[in-house]
């Protein structure tokens, strides 16, 4: 087996966002939960491995610690190219931790250039003169002004950035990229003859993100969205070292129940959850501030949702989430504490997971990257093989364990508002 390209990814949704990408190219794709303990199996055939890590809010020393074993296993397997994945709303703080694994990264591959460029047009990402929009808004603007972890104030990248590492950060706007990858690659030689060694790259187009990959195709590494990761393949093939697999999005059935767990509380997750009351899916509500008061608290809450969902799975999907709007979130947040209530509300939906695989459901929707992290982990899920795309950004998976379970974990702001109706229907 040769690996041509090793990902670290932030968060496990936004891996899964990367992997679909690159199985869409032709890539037979392999996702894998944190850092293995030693190869994968010779029996499995992958052209790219995305390790899945849980570091976008841990501190930033742990999120350099982890992003450096990923790193270390995927040099081991061989890896041409490694890819830093974060998400496309650049979701960090002034301390990072998108700078400082960016240094990291560098530093241990030695080398001194790399792009930042979170764009990803397809879901209304993109980067104009160094700033980042989402639709039509600017990022602060957005609802990502008010992400109870990540919010994000600032739009111009190039600030963000700089804010966070120690490197010097520049921009390549679009200008270079209108003109194509020969002048793009020629302004890389020129930033690099600057001293600047991250480039923000404006991107607003997937032509753009194309011209992109192909300037960057022999730069060790590169970091960004998903977006960039659409011309890669065809550097791969370029250089002879990747065949066409036309089969690269096919995955094995997984018959039994479904259900949808629901931590995100953005205003798209929120949209889709009315969305799905007004097809008479039944949905159940867990209250985070339920989940205190006693050391039986958050048992109890997931027992009274269980016993709620139990009777109705036979008749079709179910849905149970935590989702709120912005003014709930921040009463929850002052009386639990931000960490405290993100925490509880992980542990109790990663609970009732598990407890729904164990009623039989073997199609199981997940949204929200902090709650996917947690119900991957309660479900002991350590590889995925990654297939057809539900919306940008958002692939079926199959869990490549003694019984498979189809994925789909869904970033909190991706997706069209009948995305879990759509979800369903992909599958047999």
């Amino acid at each position: 087996m040769s690996i041509l390209l090793g990902c670290i990814a932030d968060d496990f949704t936004g891996a899964t966002d990367l992997a679909g990408m690159l199985v869409q190219g032709g890539m037979r794709t392999v996702q894998i939960i944190g850092v293995p303990d030693g190869p994968l199996p010779p029996s499995i055939d992958a052209d790219a491995v995305v390790i899945a890590l849980k570091s976008r809010t841990s501190p930033a020393q742990d999120a350099v610690t982890d992003s450096l074993a990923a790193l270390s296993w995927l040099r081991a397997a061989g890896c041409r190219q490694i890819y830093f994945k974060y998400c496309s709303t650049f979701d960090s703080t002034d301390q990072g931790n998108i700078g400082p694994v960016i240094d990291a990264l560098m530093k241990a591959l030695n080398t001194s250039f790399t792009i930042a460029c979170p764009a990803f047009p397809e879901n209304g990402r993109t980067i104009f003169k160094g700033y980042l929009f989402v639709g039509d808004m600017l990022l602060e603007e957005s609802g990502m002004r008010q992400h109870p972890l990540t919010p994000m104030t600032d739009s111009n990248l190039v600030r963000v950035l700089q804010r966070q590492t120690t490197s010097r950060v520049g921009l390549i706007d679009h200008l270079s990229i209108a003109a194509g990858a020969p002048a793009i690659r020629d302004r890389i030689e020129q930033m690099k003859i600057e001293g600047l060694r991250i480039a923000v790259v404006d991107a607003t187009s997937n032509d753009d993100l194309m011209q992109i990959s192909q300037a960057c195709a022999n730069l060790p590494l590169l970091t960004a969205g998903s977006g960039v990761a659409l011309g890669l393949p065809q550097n791969f093939r370029a250089q002879g070292l990747l065949a066409q697999h036309d089969a690269a999005t096919q995955l094995p059935p997984t018959p039994g129940l479904r259900a949808i767990v629901c931590g995100s509380c953005s205003q798209a997750t929120q949209a889709q959850l009315a969305d799905l009351a007004t097809k008479g899916v039944p949905s159940y509500a867990i209250d985070p501030l339920q989940l205190t008061g006693s050391t039986n608290a958050l048992n109890d809450a997931v027992a009274a949702a269980m016993a709620w969902a139990a009777p109705l799975l036979a008749q079709g999907p179910v849905a149970v989430y935590a989702t709120a709007s912005a003014s709930r979130v921040k009463v929850v947040q002052e009386a639990l504490g931000t960490e405290r209530a993100g925490r509880l509300v992980e542990t109790a939906l990663a609970s009732v997971a598990q407890q729904l695989v164990a009623l039989g459901v073997r199609q199981l929707i997940v949204a929200g990257g902090e709650t996917s992290g947690a119900v991957v982990t309660a479900l002991k899920i350590s590889s995925l093989r990654i297939g057809p795309q539900i919306d940008p950004g958002v692939p079926w998976t199959v869990s490549l364990n003694d019984t498979p379970i189809s994925l789909a974990l869904k970033s909190g702001n991706f997706g069209s508002i009948d995305f879990f109706s759509k979800a369903w229907s992909l599958l047999p």
